[in-house]
């Protein structure tokens, strides 16, 4: 089963923090589609989107917007399929408003989050849902795993060596 990822950014001034999100789902292995759709200025194509997304084939719709931040919430309104908000941060309380809005969801309509600028985040906890369903998947993720604790154990050893 190879489900597809989508990426939905509420503005085009978030595709730079986004980036390390696409290129992680891409190293695992796992098809990823990038969309603009604002949750305010273009509600209809949100809906849209969100209404079809599993008939098109994704399993999984990683959000990222700021300030006002519903567009997670609205479209984990029109979907089952898991919903990961990605707080993007803000000038005005450095994302608070934005993370805020992303945990703050009505009972019934569930959205993930992850921290600030949480992209690389989003993308791995993306992976672990569809691995799930996608051993493939499942054992990229635990060679991902053990690479991190190699290279900490590694840095470990090295601290060990130094004189202070």
């Amino acid at each position: 089963m190879n489900q597809k990822a989508a990426v939905i950014l509420g503005s085009d001034s978030d595709l730079d923090t986004m980036r390390p999100c696409i290129r992680r789902l891409k190293e695992f292995g796992i098809p990823v589609e990038a969309r603009i759709i604002s949750a305010h200025r273009t509600p209809a194509a949100a809906e849209a989107f969100a209404s079809s997304a599993r008939a098109e084939g994704f399993g999984v719709i990683i959000a990222a917007a700021g300030k006002a931040a519903h567009l997670a919430g609205v479209l984990a309104a029109y979907t089952t399929l898991p919903v990961i908000g990605v707080p993007m941060k803000t000038s005005m309380m450095g994302g608070l408003d934005s993370l805020l809005s992303m945990v703050q969801m009505p009972k019934g309509i569930p959205v993930a989050c992850v921290a600030v600028d949480g992209a690389d985040n989003a993308a791995i906890l993306a992976a672990q849902m569809l691995a799930l369903s996608n051993p493939v998947l499942t054992d990229k993720l635990e060679a991902f795993k053990a690479d991190m604790a190699a290279e900490v154990a590694g840095k470990d050893k090295k601290l060990q060596t130094e004189e202070f």
